[in-house]
Parts: C-alpha cells; sequence; structure tokens
C-alpha cells in the first residue's frame, strides 16, 4: 500500500496540535506547575526573595544583619508557625543523632553535648508574634520586653529538641547548657526548663559580671575553652589526645563559631534576628 504523502502527514499533525491547545477539554498532561502560597495564589516575587533572604540567613551568607526585611514578615511568620518549621527542626535533629551514636561514650562524664537555650530549647515565638517579629515597620528587638518575658518563664519548648536532648540522655552524654541570659535569670531559666520537660544537665551557665559586653561569639568561645581546660576535648582536634568529645548545638552562628568550638555543630534555624 502506498504512504500518505509527507505534506499530507505533516499537515494532519499540526492540525491535531492546534486541536489539542485550543481545546482544554482534551487530555493531555501540562510540565507547568504554579507553585502555591499558603492562600493557594501563585508564588510572587516577594516570596521568592524571602525564602532566598532565609537561605542565605541560615547558610551565614548574609552576615551581620539587625532585623529581618519588612517585606519578608508574612513569609517568615508564615514558616515559624507552619509546619515547615517543625520539619526543619526535626530532620537536623535526626541528623544529628546519628551523628550522636557513632561517638563512643567514655563512661567518665567527659562526653558532653552544649545546647544554647532560646530558639534552641525554648521557644520565644509567643513574645516575637506579640511584636512584630522585631521587623523596623512594628518594633526593633528591645531587651527590656525580652526580659519581662523571660521572667514569666513560660517558653514552650521545641518537640524536636526536647526529642533530642532526651536522646542523647540515654546516649550516656553529658548536657551543658551554654546561654546568653544573664546571671540573674539562673532561678526562672531552671524553673522555666523543667516545667516543660528538661532534666539533668550538669551546668546552666549564664552570662556573670565580668561576660557583660562580650559578643556572643567570643563570650561562648570562653566558655567552650573553660570547658576544654577542665578535661573536655573538641572531638579530633589535635593536641588533646585521650580527652573527650565536646559537641554542639544553637540557633545563631555565635552560639557555633569562635574559637574552642565544636567537632560537630549543629545550627538550628532562626530567620527572626541575628546575635554576633
Amino acid at each position: 500500500m502506498a504512504s500518505p504523502p509527507r505534506d499530507l502527514s505533516i499537515s494532519f499533525f499540526v492540525l491535531l496540535l492546534l486541536a489539542l491547545l485550543i481545546n482544554p477539554a482534551t487530555s493531555i498532561r501540562t510540565s507547568f506547575i504554579k507553585l502555591p502560597r499558603s492562600d493557594g495564589s501563585p508564588s510572587s516575587a516577594a516570596d521568592t526573595y524571602c525564602e532566598s533572604w532565609r537561605l542565605a540567613v541560615e547558610t551565614n551568607n548574609a552576615g551581620t544583619w539587625d532585623v529581618l526585611p519588612s517585606l519578608c514578615v508574612d513569609s517568615v511568620a508564615d514558616y515559624l508557625n507552619g509546619e515547615q518549621y517543625g520539619s526543619d527542626y526535626s530532620v537536623i535533629v535526626d541528623y544529628a543523632l546519628a551523628f550522636a551514636e557513632t561517638v563512643k561514650i567514655s563512661g567518665d562524664g567527659k562526653d558532653v553535648w552544649i545546647f544554647d537555650i532560646d530558639e534552641t530549647l525554648l521557644t520565644n515565638i509567643g513574645y516575637y508574634r506579640a511584636h512584630g517579629y522585631g521587623v523596623s515597620r512594628s518594633e526593633p528587638f528591645e531587651s527590656k520586653s525580652f526580659n519581662e518575658w523571660v521572667e514569666q518563664g513560660t517558653a514552650p519548648a521545641f518537640a524536636a529538641s526536647l526529642r533530642m536532648y532526651n536522646a542523647l540522655k540515654k546516649l550516656g552524654f553529658t548536657i551543658v547548657l551554654l546561654t546568653g541570659r544573664d546571671e540573674d535569670q539562673r532561678n526562672v531559666t531552671e524553673t522555666n526548663l523543667r516545667d516543660v520537660g528538661y532534666s539533668c544537665w550538669e551546668r546552666l551557665i549564664l552570662r556573670g559580671p565580668y561576660d557583660q559586653g562580650k559578643s556572643a561569639t567570643n563570650y561562648k568561645s570562653e566558655q567552650r575553652s573553660k570547658l576544654i581546660d577542665q578535661g573536655f576535648k573538641i572531638h579530633g582536634n589535635t593536641g588533646s589526645a585521650g580527652l573527650e568529645p565536646l559537641l554542639n548545638t544553637g540557633d545563631q552562628w555565635s552560639d557555633l563559631l569562635g574559637f574552642a568550638v565544636a567537632d560537630r555543630s549543629f545550627k538550628i534555624p532562626n530567620p527572626m534576628y541575628y546575635i554576633p
């Protein structure tokens, strides 16, 4: 049988393609996907920028910053109050525990895991929600009102951090809490921690009179250095053979950087504020 003319075949294909494009009822799967916002509308340029800004913050590419962009307050609020934040934290905990299980525990109490407190063990989202997330269009961070919040002692625990905390205790780690809170907040901090389920930490280190005015990076580095001087070791650091590992978790880069740093550090997301 003779084949149909080539020109006729091409014309038929073009007509078929036009029919598919013109008639939406014709079944053909599309690869065009509109990324939804929480309200179901297409993602805007502002949403895209804010997601990129948050990534820059968490990777420390943004460097020092004072307040989150007012353009991003709704995006950050949706993130912190939605499911994604809890999921991000939970994944970090999974990685942290996977690493912790590889550490050989000596049993002499020298295997230490350090935790920050605010936005790591305790969430102050209630305070920041009431104060515009520290955005300049509302009000920047103000220490007096935040300290009044701390004195209430009602900050909840993160479910993910409580899971990690208890798992590390079962593995045999000694828990040290290293916070930028002041020494005069010790009692309310201890009570708050116990009320929400934390217990049996070895030390709670707060800023004393001689720590005032120091950057968070220097203050926390000095405190970690003191632990090393008392027999603890940054895991894998040369020149300290025979001592035990020091590990670290926090929401600020200043919790993790500086000197006397941990062998493994785990950064918790926090797009609300930056502490140098």
